[in-house]
């Protein structure tokens, strides 16, 4: 058990909290802002126990001098004021001076955000290297370091695992929350398990498909993953994605899983990625040659539903279609809708997953969903997550 913000005496001591902030931003405006709203309670939390709060975040990835302004923190330091209707103290650097007073002047209970920490990286990647300097200066802010960043858990970098390697540390409630649902869900499931996987490569998905196989009672695959398993089959797909590289892997699983590897009989077709494309429902062996699938048809939305009606414990990650474009949205609706209803512990891991149940207006219909799609992603391979791994146990 990792040892939890709660832990400690957080009265009068710089606590520095790295937190995901890294959220979507249009032109300025941020256009989806779950991610600042789940670590509301972190933040409270250490304001209501009188804490002098550091908030590090990253924001996308910062490859050249251009990268800054889109990439800046300081929206998301507007929305985080507006939502815990307090004042919120944004230094525009990541060190010197100026951070280094306004920390010395904060009061109990006070907010401080600095720049993205990413903006590091331009000097050699010193943040996403895990630069031990950068991560030793960064420590020498605090008093106390508090991971609550699931999203970036799997990384290893300055602003986790360099100051959690220096700092007495914890982690916040986010974190801990998603460790409760999700580990015992993954090692140790109520029965039957199904795990339902979309997304576009099979390459990005391999590590989960050989973990989860072994341990799932069914895995029903969709989006445009599902092509190269068809392909394996020997079953004409078109013009559709397909994972040439990873054929032989998905022969392999089929061979050795035949009843537990669950693929789409029928698809919504059609000539190109559009929401002008005229498109059309087809059985899997009728698709033509100028065609690709592009979501998972009614008849497999059935077969997927006798499947997911009878499970206990239902993973899922990875979109079963191009749900941004409406022609090819219904089948990624459709689980979200099945899911909703069901009597099952139902977890959502992330990413273009999480995106599109909370775009249709599932945000509170599942058990689950998570903040981190890469981190869940490998928790489902089996793997130790290092930003979590480098906290102290209790």
């Amino acid at each position: 058990m990792k040892k939890t913000i709660r832990d400690f005496d957080l009265n009068g001591k710089k606590v520095i909290i790295r937190v995901d902030f890294n959220v979507p931003i249009k032109d300025g405006v941020i256009t989806d802002d779950n991610r600042i709203k789940e670590s509301l309670k972190t933040i409270q939390y250490a304001i209501d126990n009188s804490a002098k709060v550091i908030l590090m975040s990253h924001l996308g990835r910062i490859k050249e001098e251009g990268d800054k302004v889109k990439n800046t923190l300081e929206p998301v330091s507007a929305r985080l004021s507006e939502l815990l209707n307090k004042n919120i103290t944004f230094i525009s650097n990541t060190r010197g001076k100026e951070l280094e007073e306004a920390i010395n002047h904060l009061q109990d209970g006070d907010i401080l955000l600095m720049e993205n920490t990413r903006y590091e990286d331009l000097d050699g990647k010193k943040e996403s290297g895990n630069d031990p300097k950068l991560a030793k200066y960064w420590a020498s802010l605090g008093d106390i370091y508090i991971n609550d960043a699931f999203g970036t858990s799997h990384r290893s970098h300055a602003s986790n695992v360099g100051i959690a390697s220096i700092l007495p540390n914890g982690v916040g409630f986010l974190i801990e929350k998603e460790l409760t649902i999700l580990e015992p869900a993954i090692n140790n499931p109520r029965h039957p398990f199904t795990v339902i996987l979309g997304g576009a490569k099979v390459s990005d998905k391999i590590g989960v498909i050989e973990n989860l196989v072994k341990i799932a009672d069914y895995i029903l695959i969709g989006g445009g993953m599902a092509f190269t398993f068809l392909k394996a089959k020997d079953i004409e797909v078109g013009k559709s994605l397909v994972d040439l590289d990873n054929i032989d892997f998905c022969k392999e699983m089929l061979e050795k899983y035949p009843d537990k590897i669950i693929l789409p009989i029928d698809v919504i077709a059609g000539n190109e990625l559009s929401d002008k494309s005229i498109s059309h429902e087809v059985f899997i062996t009728d698709l033509k040659s100028d065609e690709m699938g592009l979501d998972i048809g009614t008849q497999t939305i059935k077969v997927f539903k006798q499947y997911l009606i009878d499970s206990q414990t239902i993973i899922w990650n990875g979109p079963v279609g191009a749900f941004e474009y409406q022609n090819y949205a219904e089948g990624t609706k459709k689980i979200c809708e099945i899911l909703s209803n069901l009597d099952a512990t139902t977890i959502l891991g992330g990413g273009d997953t999480a995106s599109a149940a909370i775009n249709f207006g599932y945000k509170d219909s599942f058990t689950h969903i998570s903040t981190g799609g890469g981190a869940s992603l490998e928790l489902l391979e089996g793997k130790v997550l290092s930003g979590i791994d480098v906290i102290n146990n209790k």
